[in-house]
């Protein structure tokens, strides 16, 4: 299998990118397009020591930034590493792409460089989150801040398909996140939604409520990408701030301290299950193909975890069991 990755893309590039490659290819054994300028990566394989044993370099002119126009994209930045990325999967060279680069370039490439699936209205991002027993899916987190109902209602089917397929989740409950859990609650959006969803070849258990999911509720919350992404910022806030509450309750006195000792490996075990590094990749759902948008600020066993994610999206070939459901709805 081959994987194409940003090797500029990230807080941490392109050393991170570099050494979470060989780590894949080390343990998934699969073969990595790395993307990016060939004679300074080249130059970071020596000096990291890194071995390079089924990586090849592709060379791409620059980078596109969180502060450029993401349409670009398409054209004048057609040829950065991003970009570059993309085309090897629309093309067919590579079966997957990872980048940690711009989340709004992402999006416009993956929908217009790779494709939609034929009848999908639009991609959406779609993040694991951890439960308390497990994790559930969010779609979607900021790839379309306004949705219509048969947007949420696509949604829905594509992260049933991805909890099942990926997640190993049978028949995963679908939640319509609102401000109730009765009928009547919400706006037009959510409304509509609740109509389409209850007829829909999905396991639906209707609307559901913010704390709902971090109490494993349900394996797949549907929302539009605006509500998708504050949600999403505040259970990242909440993380860390727990992980802040834990270090001060431990370090108050020697008590303390030797509770800690004794609890470390289960408080090791908690921290790993709200860490973003362990799950790696964001798949962007809906794509004529596997696009999975790693953390700005991963490091090496985060990107050969995003690395995981896409390897398994291409082996146990979601994209046509996407589609296959999608024409359930006819959709296509």
């Amino acid at each position: 299998m081959k994987i194409a990755i940003d090797a500029f893309g990230g807080d941490n590039s392109p050393d991170e990118v570099i050494k979470g490659a060989a780590l894949a290819v080390e343990e998934y054994g699969v073969e990595i397009f790395l993307v990016g300028d060939k004679q300074l990566l080249k130059s970071r394989f020596d000096t990291l020591s890194v071995s390079g044993r089924n990586v090849e370099i592709i060379h791409a002119d620059g980078i596109i930034g969180v502060e450029d126009n993401p349409t670009d994209i398409r054209k004048a930045k057609a040829g950065c590493s991003m970009g570059m990325t993309l085309k090897l999967v629309s093309q067919g060279v590579a079966n997957a792409a990872v980048s940690a680069g711009s989340t709004a370039a992402l999006v416009v490439g993956g929908t217009m460089v790779v494709g939609r699936l034929k009848g999908v209205k639009r991609p959406a991002l779609a993040t694991i989150m951890p439960s308390t027993n497990g994790f559930y899916m969010l779609l979607d987190v900021g790839a379309n801040l306004e949705c219509r109902a048969e947007m949420l209602l696509q949604f829905a089917v594509m992260g049933s398909v991805y909890m099942e397929k990926i997640m190993n989740i049978k028949n995963p409950r679908v939640g319509l996140l609102n401000v109730g859990t009765e009928d009547k609650k919400g706006r037009e959006l959510e409304l509509k939604a609740l109509s389409l969803l209850s007829e829909a070849p999905v396991n639906f258990i209707g609307n559901i409520e913010g704390r709902d999911p971090i109490l494993a509720r349900c394996d797949v919350v549907v929302t539009d990408g605006f509500t998708g992404n504050v949600y999403l910022k505040v259970v990242e806030g909440m993380g860390s701030f727990m992980k802040v509450g834990f270090k001060t309750i431990f370090t108050t006195n020697i008590a303390a301290k030797i509770g800690y000792l004794l609890s470390k490996k289960g408080l090791k075990k908690f921290a790993d299950s709200i860490d973003y590094k362990e799950v790696g990749g964001t798949p962007l759902l809906g794509c004529n193909g596997a696009v999975f948008k790693a953390h700005g600020s991963s490091d090496a066993h985060a990107f050969k975890n995003a690395i995981r994610q896409a390897r398994e999206f291409v082996k146990r070939d979601v994209l046509r069991e996407i589609e296959k459901n999608l024409k359930e709805l006819g959709s296509l």
